[in-house]
């Protein structure tokens, strides 16, 4: 690992890619593998955990890894595709070592919060935690309490196992960045008490969205977990359908206590989803698309598509519907299309762009109905109206998918068997080599041979002529010339050498002092 600086920081590794020789991308840098042994001798690093293509996490022992640089990762490309599984005695910095509490030893013993931590190679090659950078709580009007950076001998703490007490702040910080789905994978393999102090961390608009990405069985154990004021509020955050589903699973008690502490407008739209049947376009429908009146302008229109809340297929039409404007709505006039109102004058009216031909469904539509009428119109999502024509809601491609997996497909999303977590390049296949060659191959291979080398003599004759050439043409070179040629070359390897400080050093804080 010559490439690599003497110490890397591993909150500075979080997320970087990862790369086989031929320069191709095999994953993302998601954690590090340590074996404590005691507070006085440094962790071992073991490997890396690397989350590769189709959200897989798996293994990379550090006898694999041939670089680590400030902006990817480099790996001799063999890596076991076997789902990561963390054994007894091994602890992940990111997951567990992270917001843990500790002390310096000495006299002028500190206290704070470990924001990062940093590693290096010994003199017997092996790779080892070297240094501890912790954060001492605010005081006063500070809003940062002042940061340290120790000798891992010099802590205490590190090598306890994890209590209900420690904080969370960093490890939230680190998944801030993940999308829902990639999140909900980071929070599934934590520890029991590790999750939970992170879910007591998350928002609760982020961790709606982390939970509708999770499999049932995680949806109930974390809501169960919280206390019943701030579930309804989570579930008000969730949308309707997934709330629905979330809150079938549950019994009938905690269902109605849950209702009742909802905003009734919320606990309303969630009632209604939950009196459709199963696998059918009301239950899968989401009661929530983008809806305006006919005078609305193309403008108002496109704005209200560009909320980033919304999913893609969600932004793909605007249903225009007679007042009322919240489903049920009055009588649904048709769609306008995205692509259709990126064409009219942002001045014009909605009105002038609707397709009112546009096919419609019942909520009593079964999933086959559902996927038939996408299908047939290449449409990505479709209006659900009830006998009246008002517009209940929207069946989106998302969700029909969601009903069509077979049951459990969040669990299994990460197994060896799923074709999106295909392995990473695999090596190529070697050429069959023929037996024997015929005499009228071998000697066609003869003529070849002896045109090459012809041809070999000739460009050599006349490499040698123009390397002549340029070697005079360079001696004639100014002095100015050479000398911007030596400023570039230095001012490269300052460029090379600052980016190696960058992964050098502690992520986090750093507009306090650092001891």
């Amino acid at each position: 690992m010559s490439a690599t600086p003497s110490r890397v920081f591993v909150a500075r590794l979080a997320g970087l890619p990862v790369f086989d020789p031929s320069g191709d991308q095999v994953g993302k840098v998601r954690d590090v593998v340590v074996v404590l042994r005691s507070e006085y001798s440094p962790a071992r690093v073991v490997g890396l955990v690397v989350e590769v293509f189709g959200r897989r996490r798996v293994f990379a022992p550090m006898t694999r890894i041939t670089s680590m640089d400030p902006g990817h990762v480099i790996t001799t490309g063999l890596l076991n595709m076997r789902r990561f599984e963390k054994r007894s005695t091994e602890t992940l910095v990111i997951g567990e070592m992270l917001d843990r509490t500790v002390s310096t030893r000495g006299e002028d013993s500190v206290t704070g919060n470990v924001y990062d931590v940093a590693m290096e190679q010994a003199r017997s090659r092996e790779w080892v935690l070297s240094r501890v950078a912790l954060q001492e709580p605010g005081r006063g009007l500070r809003r940062k309490g002042q940061t340290h950076v120790v000798e891992w001998r010099d802590v205490e703490g590190l090598v306890a196992p994890v209590t209900n007490t420690q904080d969370a702040t960093h490890l939230v910080a680190s998944i801030a960045d993940l999308r829902p789905a990639d999140a909900a994978n980071v929070i599934h393999d934590l520890p029991p008490q590790r999750r939970g102090a992170v879910i007591a961390a998350l928002d609760d608009d982020r961790l709606a969205d982390i939970l509708e990405e999770m499999p049932e069985e995680d949806q109930v154990e974390i809501l169960e977990r919280l206390e019943s004021e701030r579930a309804a509020d989570v579930l008000e955050e969730m949308s309707a359908d997934d709330a629905a589903d979330l809150m079938a699973e549950l019994p009938d008690d905690t269902q109605q206590m849950l209702l009742a502490l909802m905003e009734p407008e919320d606990a309303e739209d969630v009632r209604r989803m939950m009196s459709y049947d199963d696998d059918t376009a009301g239950a899968m429908m989401t009661p929530e698309p983008v809806i305006l009146s006919p005078d609305a302008t193309v403008a108002e229109a496109l704005a209200h598509l560009r909320q980033a809340e919304l999913t893609p297929s969600l932004a793909a039409m605007v249903y225009v519907c007679r007042p009322p404007l919240e489903t049920p709505t009055g009588k649904l006039m048709g769609v306008a299309h995205i692509q259709r109102l990126l064409r009219e004058p942002p001045s014009s009216l909605v009105a002038g762009t609707v397709d009112s031909g546009v096919s419609r469904l019942r909520p009593e539509a079964s999933t086959e109905d559902v996927a038939g009428l996408l299908a047939t119109y290449n449409m990505v999502a479709a209006p659900v109206v009830d006998e009246e024509g008002r517009l209940l809601g929207a069946v989106t491609v998302d969700d029909l998918l969601d009903h069509m997996l077979p049951e459990g497909w969040r669990d299994d999303r990460l197994a060896e068997d799923r074709p999106w977590a295909a392995a990473t390049k695999s090596a190529a296949p070697k050429k069959a080599t023929p037996a024997k060659k015929s005499a009228a191959t071998k000697k066609t291979a003869t003529k070849k041979a002896a045109a090459k080398k012809t041809a070999t003599k000739k460009s050599a004759t006349k490499t040698t002529a123009a390397k002549k050439t340029t070697t005079k043409k360079t001696a004639t070179k100014s002095p100015a010339k050479r000398t911007a040629a030596k400023k570039s070359t230095t001012t490269k390897a300052a460029s090379a050498a600052a980016a190696q400080r960058e992964v050098s050093s502690p992520s986090g804080p750093t507009d306090e002092s650092t001891s």
